[in-house]
């Protein structure tokens, strides 16, 4: 009995720890990791993960975990109805099972995709200020089944879980609709300007032409300024959830293509699509990953030189799909390349050459990051860069189980 205590007060002194160190983290990405990371320790379990809950949409989707790839799990939905994080959030109470499989409500779909097969399981609600933010789960607990002191520091682990998930995203909004802002300034200060002559007799009806039309691109930087910002508002909040199927990604090059067909021909830019023969399907979002190809394609047709080219290349390893966008622009100084995926940054050099939101590659990014993968880029001022993109093609858990299956049939 002593040495339960005695446990139990070591396991709420580790607590007081994990809570300084989430109140100091406000990066999510991090923040989420360091939440299951922390289930698993104080609950003794193999592995911990951890569902949002995203109010607008009332949709329950997987957004991290300790035992499967991130890539692979991330914005896997989950429905509210007929699985047993979906009862956690109706009824915001824990739940505490010996055998997964003989409840009712599971939701199998979910071991079927990552490849983990779940026996014990201890999920606690995430709530903040009567707000349900999503889920806790400690999953196939070692050496028995969860205890009431298991369910009880998990529960503890959830409440600062929650308040540390809000205040990160409050920080990340705040601090993004405090770039945005600023970012406003210019083309508002231009429209005042724009509106207050034009209502002045003296200007000729050129010069209202002028003026209109100047209106009317400054408004159309502005719609596509808000958005980016949004895209990358739930990107950045752990919102956006990735629907993944199976696609060829030559077809989706040669799509692209399509798209662009105009604005390069318009720009006099050839573009061209190389693509090794026989490439697995990918696993991904096919809209997310189009629209990072469509904005590298559209970057590399403004930044391009007259009579110049876009080339699409496509390859694959064991593990990756490489897909490189190479343009033979005016490439970008050596200083700049480290700071082209923040926001709102915008190479100075080549600010005159065509306008744009500095928000294009954040997204990029953001979406690339959420697969998995990362953004690389390489480039020569006046010899043209090369962005190429790495995505993994297919979950590691997944892969070592189906690895296991194909030892057993030897």
């Amino acid at each position: 009995m002593a040495e339960i205590k005695t446990e139990r007060l070591d396991g709420y002194r580790r607590l007081v720890d994990i809570a300084r160190d989430l109140a100091s983290t406000l990066d999510l990405d991090i923040l989420l990791s360091r939440i299951v990371h922390a289930a698993t320790e104080i609950s003794g379990a193999e592995a911990a993960s951890i569902l949002l809950y995203d109010d607008t949409s009332q949709q329950l989707y997987f957004q991290v975990s300790t035992n499967m790839d991130e890539s692979m799990h991330r914005g896997l939905l989950v429905p509210l109805e007929g699985s047993i994080a979906g009862w956690i959030v109706n009824n915001r109470k824990p739940v505490r099972i010996t055998d997964a499989h003989e409840d009712d409500r599971f939701f199998s779909k979910v071991e079927k995709t990552t490849g983990f097969s779940t026996q014990s399981m201890l999920g606690v609600p995430l709530v903040t200020k009567n707000k349900i933010v999503g889920v806790l789960e400690a999953l196939n607990k070692h050496g028995g089944n969860f205890s009431d002191t298991d369910e009880s520091m998990l529960m503890v682990l959830g409440a600062q879980a929650a308040v540390a998930i809000e205040n990160a995203r409050l920080f990340q909004q705040s601090d993004l609709i405090a770039e945005f802002v600023h970012e406003l300034r210019t083309p508002l200060a231009s429209l005042s300007t724009a509106t207050y002559l034009l209502l002045r007799p003296e200007m000729s009806q050129e010069q209202r032409d002028q003026i209109v039309t100047s209106i009317h691109n400054e408004t159309m930087r502005l719609n596509a300024l808000a958005s980016s910002f949004l895209d990358l508002a739930r990107l950045e909040s752990g919102r956006v959830q990735f629907r993944k199927t199976m696609f060829n990604l030559p077809d989706l090059m040669y799509e692209c293509k399509d798209v662009m067909a105009s604005k390069a021909t318009e720009e006099n830019i050839q573009i061209r699509v190389e693509a090794s023969e026989g490439l697995p399907l990918l696993d991904a979002d096919r809209d997310k990953i189009k629209q990072v190809f469509l904005n590298l394609v559209s970057n590399a047709i403004k930044y391009n030189r007259p009579n110049g080219s876009v080339i699409l290349r496509a390859e694959a390893t064991d593990d990756e799909m490489n897909f490189q966008i190479q343009d033979t622009g005016v490439g970008i100084p050596e200083a700049s390349l480290p700071h082209l995926f923040e926001k709102f940054y915008r190479v100075r050099e080549n600010e005159s050459r065509a306008s744009g939101t500095g928000l294009g590659l954040s997204i990029c990014k953001q979406i690339v990051h959420g697969h998995g993968g990362r953004v690389e880029v390489k480039s020569k001022a006046g010899v043209g860069t090369v962005f190429s993109v790495f995505l993994p093609r297919q979950n590691r858990a997944l892969a070592n189980t189906v690895d296991k299956h194909k030892k057993k049939k030897k």
